[in-house]
């Protein structure tokens, strides 16, 4: 009679402690999940080269200029145009791209291989934002033009280092690991870019035409994606192999709680 009261009594304990068990992994579940929706939140960034001198996707058609899709915190942004419309097109078509799908296009600078499509990408959507430098005039067709000058907030956790040296401006996107900059070609000095584009946070990297940024400069950034007009590209490479990535048409850079290159 005692050994089956003991054997009771310790099955009930058993019972409690699986159930603890259970109501314990129940409650720390959800943690996990919130993290990993996190990661697909509004601190989540893609962006997509549609025009480069490179291709980095054999389907795709290389030429001078640059221009991309940057998609964050709800804003599908055209980065520039690049040189020739009917190509930048048809690199969208072929990468799933919708020219209506776009709700804003960023001009970082003047010059024909950053402008040269936009006139052909506003007969296809005219419903868009364009945010320009003051230095170019040509986006008359689109129904809304918003000149920066200076640096500014584009939306929550877009931003704009306004137009540097009264020649190019750069986009600035905050991430989970920092600001990620898009540059046009990098006319301005590097250690101008950086320090106009760290007052929205830490900056973590740079993707885009960096010209004839001297490589020390870039020294600290974790990833470094140059592309179109950089001129000391091996040299880069060579002093931040474990920050460099190869741009080229084609190219997505996903940056969450990490950054994936494909």
């Amino acid at each position: 009679m005692q050994r089956s009261t003991f054997t009771n009594h310790y099955g009930h304990i058993a019972l409690m402690l699986t159930a603890l068990l259970v109501i314990s992994s129940l409650i720390t579940a959800p943690a996990i999940s919130a993290d990993t929706s996190q990661n697909t939140g509004s601190n989540t960034m893609k962006v997509t080269i549609i025009y480069d001198n490179t291709a980095f996707r054999e389907n795709l058609k290389p030429n001078w200029g640059f221009a991309a899709l940057v998609e964050a915190h709800g804003r599908r942004i055209l980065f520039d145009t690049g040189t020739r419309g009917a190509l930048m097109l048809a690199n969208m078509r072929t990468l799933g791209i919708d020219p209506g799908s776009i709700d804003d296009v960023f001009i970082s600078h003047s010059h024909f291989d950053h402008t040269g499509g936009l006139s052909a990408f506003l007969k296809q959507n005219r419903k868009v934002t364009v945010w320009s430098p003051p230095s170019f005039r040509g986006a008359k067709r689109a129904s809304k033009v918003i000149q920066v000058p200076q640096p500014r907030t584009l939306y929550d956790g877009i931003h704009s280092t306004g137009e540097l040296q009264r020649i190019e401006q750069s986009l600035c996107i905050e991430t989970q690991l920092g600001i990620i900059i898009i540059a046009g070609c990098s006319h301005p000095d590097m250690e101008t870019i950086l320090s106009a584009a760290s007052q929205f946070g830490e900056v973590y990297g740079i993707i885009g035409g960096l010209h004839g940024t001297r490589p020390e400069s870039l020294a600290g950034l974790k990833l470094i994606c140059a592309t179109h007009c950089t001129r000391h590209k091996k040299a880069i490479q060579r002093l931040y192999p474990e920050a460099y990535v190869e741009g080229g048409a084609g190219r997505i850079l996903e940056i969450a709680a990490t950054v994936s290159a494909h």
